[in-house]
């Protein structure tokens, strides 16, 4: 039984087109898995009838060598060995929702959740990368600026997030701390009392 579909006759999980047997689709009739498109065979195209990986266009039979990574042709190679921090991954575009949570207002706009029992919310994405980006750590946003072929202008135009500039850290300098009752005040090491 598959779960979480909001297209008909699927026999895969988490698809939101028709007659998909793969997984995480969101066209109709693939039997590969996350594809966008339709009619794929092969795995993660956004383009349709596609039997090879990995492409944006249609009747593709061998796997792309080269792809675009910000809006720049490079060796995918060099893309697939990258390091990508994992709050790239965590920005989702929808998430399942089961009719026990739906609002009144959700199950008039979406009455097919009798039947799916829920229904697929759509997420604001600039918000979705704005929970993930406060999730990640200074080592993990550089990482991101690290990527082959990084451009600050389309990340933000996707995302939402600057990454130009790194947020300083807030100094503990000056503030003070109680431990059994005596006060201390914070200084930078090596700092005489002067």
């Amino acid at each position: 039984m598959s779960d979480n579909n909001t297209g008909n006759w699927n026999t895969g999980n988490r698809n939101t087109g028709n007659r998909n047997t793969g997984y995480w689709n969101t066209g109709n009739r693939n039997t590969g898995n996350r594809n966008t498109g339709y009619f794929n065979t092969g795995y993660r195209n956004t383009g349709d009838w596609n039997a090879a990986n990995y492409h944006t266009g249609c009747f593709n039979t061998v796997d792309a060598n080269k792809a675009f990574y910000f809006n720049t042709l490079i060796d995918k190679e060099v893309w697939d060995s990258a390091y990508k921090p994992a709050w790239l991954f965590e920005p989702s575009p929808t998430t399942w929702v089961t009719k026990d949570d739906m609002t009144k207002q959700e199950k008039a706009d979406n009455p097919s959740y009798t039947t799916t029992g829920g229904y697929l919310r759509v997420k604001d994405m600039k918000e979705e990368w704005r929970k993930a980006y406060q999730s990640a750590s200074p080592e993990d946003v550089q990482a991101v600026r690290d990527l082959p072929a990084f451009d600050y202008d389309v990340f933000e135009e996707i995302t939402g997030l600057n990454l130009r500039e790194t947020p300083e850290a807030e100094t503990c300098e000056g503030r003070e701390v109680e431990i059994d009752g005596v006060t201390y005040v914070l200084k930078l090491k090596g700092q005489d009392d002067g």
